[in-house]
């Protein structure tokens, strides 16, 4: 019986695939048994005593989440918006559920907002219809259910069908008559999933009439094998593999000692592919070899059109033609071969639907050469960058899709360079997926408390991170060693009580760049590995202090539910076993593995595959760590290596990633120098992201923002940190920025250390809110905090209320302050100076200014200009001195976001007492460094003058919130202005002088 209901309620669901939502029951009536799914009690029944394995709730699960997000004008969807409540109201009411089914599908189906990708576009001609996508969707049904069969998410495999989606709509329609080349951008976070969604694209996009998919991808062997093999598996699958294996020769076959080829885990697609009447996807390149110059089998380029008379775009033949699929290497050579033999059919390749997917599209694919160099209006270019032009330059119906997680030196490309790669069509920022360990995981960007006093509980930085000394030393990489041994053991713990299975555990130290160091560091680890003692009495010593000390204490904070042992004794059998798995069976091997380009090591690194066998290894290396390439079960990571761009810094944090059941045990070793430069990296990262977001609705039915006005959003948080090397200057200049309801905190202030006076003239202009706020009485506000559960952080009340002085001033009076104030940028802040001088009065008219006193007596509490007193909070500046770390506490915020009329989770009445209409709010903090500090507080403790901290010393820095009555009538957030008038579309120009 429950399999008739299952079948029948199944049926009914892919039914509604073309036609969008219909009455549930009454349809899987007509497809099943009538009697007995009719009154639809029997579906009640089953879906109460199904599990979440059940397929037929999984089905629910997508095919629901599928309409919450689709974007469409159909009837049924009552014109309510993607992802919100009201869709899913419309879909149960055009499924026509009675009222007890209903509340089973607000239980079991939960409507769960989604956090879709940003995009940003330039105007495209939709082409994606619903009926298109249904009646070819023959790779990515297949794709999407392998995804949910390895135990994706149903909520996680419908984030990527909205992912991928917008990608492929944005390209060419691949029927079109006329050919459009679109360019655009994918923009993932560091080890997130990218493969993943340009596996979804190709699949896709080869449903719908793309015939040449060209994939390239970072420049070494080791990721491009990683690659192929990652679409062979998951995409082509066993049927379009087996197209290529001999009938007499079955065995001989690349993966035939592949675990997962014996274990029938590469994707089935029921049959071949082209019996089905879909493409075969017949492959250029193989898992073994890069592309190679077809001699004797060029027939392989060679498209089947049914109809000679016809094109090949056009359908009667572009979907009764395979597919072809290249995996290659961004080489020299490699394109070289590629682009020749493309050459030879150039008079039919205009015909031909391609899709170019380049992988760490930053890395070797953008020119990066002098326009010094360029002669006679003829661009120089590098030698990928060139091959890259080319492939577009001879395929018209080529789609460049380019996919990173550090998208700088991409928008710094000339759009109005046709042979380049500027995304000039879409920017597709994509969501943090869940499960993942980033920059946030890492850092706690919101404390300015000293790390030894943050509690395990609260703080990131204390799980995960531990500083190392400027200078190296042995003891220091002789505990993460000893780390690395500790967390496999507590992994095979795990293991024997049934929690999970770890198939790799990895460490990686990253010291340098060169052949030598990499050598010697491994030498290095050897000599210490094998004195580490670690069957013996000093070794265990050794490993019981550190597991109690650091790993028992994390774990049972934050990973209470996670089997660790209390007693280290517990974890000696699982410490010998882990120690096995890491000695390779020779007795004079090491368990270190140098990974980088020396030949002499290659076939060393050959047993770096993670796919063929178990990986417990200490890997030391370079570049070819530093990007792409996943290292597999990564938990302890000691990292030394600087470098001055943020995308080098992001592309080495091999440490981010997915870590399932144990990103407890996740340690990453580095000095306070780096952390502090990836902590930069990361906000510079954040803030973009943060732009697109607040950019990408269109006002109007017109974009708010193009790809060609990305870069002026493109913050840099350490001046020696630069977002990407670059060599030319945005036209595109900001040149007014609103922010309704968002919270700004500019950072750049000059150093006390360089000179005092433009910190004490910035200072005097704070004159008039110090004497105002001393003539009031101090006034208590409630105290909050963050508390972070899973990927989301949320607002908690604290039972405890922090005094602060008020001041209230005009928007006028404010304006002069700001006007006044030198900052080390010489743009910083005027964009949204320039927006707060256009408010009306009735829009901003006063600010509530707010001065946090302490309860803790880290600060010091002085008069500031004959005012006060008022409390001086320790703060920190980056380590170039550029600007401060961190300015506003998050304990503060919840007072000055309810007095500019924001909604907050927490109350406050003495808050809600200031707000008033046009108003906004300001937390204004006086900050000086530890030292001045407690030189303030042992001279007042020994009764010594002057005890004050100088006034050039301190700096006045603030947090503004302004009220949601400043949005702009017209909606638009943002001005631009052309620095060159002559080029108002180019968006980089030559630099001139006296340009700022």
């Amino acid at each position: 019986m429950s399999d008739n209901i299952a079948t029948a309620y199944s049926a009914a669901l892919d039914a509604m695939g073309r036609t969008g939502p219909k009455s549930l029951h009454q349809l899987a009536g007509l497809l099943g048994d009538e009697d007995v799914v009719a009154d639809g009690s029997a579906l009640l029944s089953y879906l109460r005593s199904a599990g979440p394995e059940d397929a037929l709730r999984q089905q629910f699960t997508h095919v629901l989440a599928g309409w919450d997000h689709i974007q469409t004008d159909a009837k049924w969807a009552a014109g309510t918006d993607a992802n919100t409540a009201e869709r899913r109201d419309a879909i149960i009411g055009a499924l026509v559920l009675d009222a007890p089914t209903r509340e089973l599908f607000a239980d079991r189906f939960p409507f769960a907002a989604s956090f879709g990708p940003i995009v940003i576009a330039d105007d495209w001609e939709e082409w994606r219809t619903e009926e298109r996508r249904h009646d070819r969707n023959f790779y990515w049904a297949h794709y999407r259910r392998y995804l949910l069969d390895k135990g994706w998410a149903p909520e996680a495999v419908n984030g990527l069908d909205l992912a991928t989606e917008e990608v492929v709509r944005r390209l060419s329609d691949p029927t079109r008559t006329h050919a459009y080349q679109a360019k655009g951008l994918v923009v993932g976070y560091v080890q997130s999933g990218k493969t993943a969604n340009f596996t979804g694209v190709i699949a896709k996009a080869v449903d719908a009439g793309y015939r040449l998919v060209v994939v390239l991808t970072g420049t070494t062997n080791m990721l491009r094998a990683q690659t192929q093999r990652r679409l062979d598996l998951e995409l082509l699958g066993r049927e379009n593999l087996e197209l290529e294996i001999s009938a007499h020769d079955k065995t001989a076959h690349e993966y035939e000692d592949d675990p997962d080829w014996e274990a029938d885990k590469f994707i089935r697609h029921g049959g071949r592919p082209s019996d089905a009447g879909y493409p075969d996807i017949r492959r250029l390149s193989t898992h073994s070899w890069d592309y190679r110059r077809l001699r004797q089998g060029f027939s392989a380029l060679e498209f089947h059109r049914r109809e000679r008379t016809k094109n090949l775009f056009e359908p009667v033949n572009l979907f009764t033609s395979d597919a072809r699929l290249v995996v290659a290497k961004k080489n020299k050579s490699v394109l070289q071969d590629l682009v020749a033999d493309l050459g030879r059919i150039s008079d039919r390749l205009g015909e031909v639907p391609v899709l170019i997917i380049d992988d760490e599209s930053d890395q070797a694919s953008v020119n990066t050469t002098s326009p010094a160099k360029w002669k006679n209006d003829s661009k120089e270019r590098t030698a990928i960058n060139e091959l890259i032009g080319q492939l577009l330059g001879m395929m018209r119906r080529a789609q460049y899709v380019g996919y990173t997680a550090t998208p700088y030196a991409n928008v710094f490309v000339d759009p109005s360079d046709v042979e380049d790669i500027f995304p000039r069509d879409f920017l597709v920022s994509l969501p943090r997926p869940p499960g993942y360990m980033g920059a946030e995981d890492f850092h706690d960007f919101d404390s300015d408390m000293p790390l030894e006093q943050r509690s395990i509980a609260e703080s990131q930085e204390r799980r995960h991170v531990r500083l190392l000394s400027e200078e190296p030393a042995e003891d220091e990489l002789f505990t993460a060693l000893d780390m690395y041994v500790l967390t496999g053991a507590v992994k095979l713990y795990r293991e024997r009580h049934g929690y999970a299975s770890y198939r790799h555990h990895t460490m990686l130290v990253h010291e340098a760049m060169g052949r030598d160091s990499h050598k010697e560091t491994a030498a290095l680890i050897t000599r210490m590995w094998r004195n580490g003692d670690y069957r013996g009495p000093s070794g265990l010593r050794r490993l019981r202090r550190l597991y109690e000390k650091d790993v028992l204490e994390v774990s049972r904070l934050t990973a209470p539910d996670h089997p660790t042992p209390a007693d280290f004794d517990d974890l000696k059998v699982d410490i010998g076993m882990a120690l096995n798995l890491m000695t390779p069976p020779d007795r004079d091997a090491s368990p270190v593995l140098v990974v980088n380009s020396d030949p002499d090591l290659e076939k060393q690194q050959e047993s770096l595959d993670f796919d063929r066998r178990k990986v417990w290894r200490i890997l030391v290396g370079g570049n070819k760590l530093a990007r792409g390439f996943t290292v597999e079960g990564l938990t302890v990571t000691y990292y030394r290596r600087a470098t001055s761009q943020v995308d080098t810094l992001m592309q080495m944090g091999r440490w981010f990633g997915f870590r399932p059941r144990f990103r407890d045990l996740v340690r990453i070793y580095t000095t306070e120098d780096l952390h502090s430069m990836f902590a930069a990296a990361c906000q510079d990262e954040a803030y973009l992201r943060a732009e697109l977001q607040r950019y990408a609705q269109p006002n109007n039915g017109q974009s708010q923002i193009t790809p060609r006005q990305v870069p002026p959003l493109i913050a840099q948080h350490r001046p020696d940190l630069r977002p990407a090397a670059r060599n030319k200057m945005w036209n595109a200049r900001l040149v007014e920025r609103s922010s309704p309801g968002e919270p700004m905190e500019p950072v750049a202030y000059p150093d006390p250390n360089k000179g005092t006076r433009k910190t004490e003239t910035n200072n005097k202009l704070w004159l008039p809110v110090l004497a105002r706020a001393t003539e009031r009485e101090i006034q208590k506000f409630q105290t909050v905090r963050a508390v972070k559960v899973g990927d989301k952080t949320s607002t908690r009340l604290v039972n405890t209320r922090y005094d602060a002085r008020v001041a209230i001033v005009s928007h006028t009076e404010m304006l002069a302050i700001l006007d006044g104030i030198q900052w080390n940028g010489d743009d910083t802040f005027k964009p949204e100076i320039a927006w707060l001088r256009s408010l009306r009065s009735d829009q901003l008219d006063r600010w509530v200014v707010l001065l946090p006193l302490q309860s803790s007596g880290k600060g010091a509490r002085q008069k500031i200009m004959g005012h006060g007193p008022f409390d001086v909070f320790q703060r920190i500046w980056t380590p170039n001195r550029g600007s401060l770390r961190v300015i506003s506490e998050f304990r503060h915020r919840n007072a000055a976001h309810r007095i500019a009329g924001l909604s907050t989770s927490v109350a406050d009445p003495a808050a809600d007492a200031l707000h008033q209409s046009a108003t906004g709010s300001v937390l204004l903090y006086p900050v000086a460094e530890k030292d001045d500090i407690e030189s303030s507080r042992s001279a007042k403790a020994a009764e010594e003058s002057p005890s004050d901290i100088p006034t050039g010393r301190i700096t006045l820095a603030f947090h503004m919130v302004t009220p949601m009555s400043t949005m702009p009538l017209n909606g638009r957030l943002i001005k631009w202005q052309a620095r060159d008038s002559r080029k108002p579309t180019a968006l980089v120009v030559d630099a001139q002088p006296g340009d700022s």
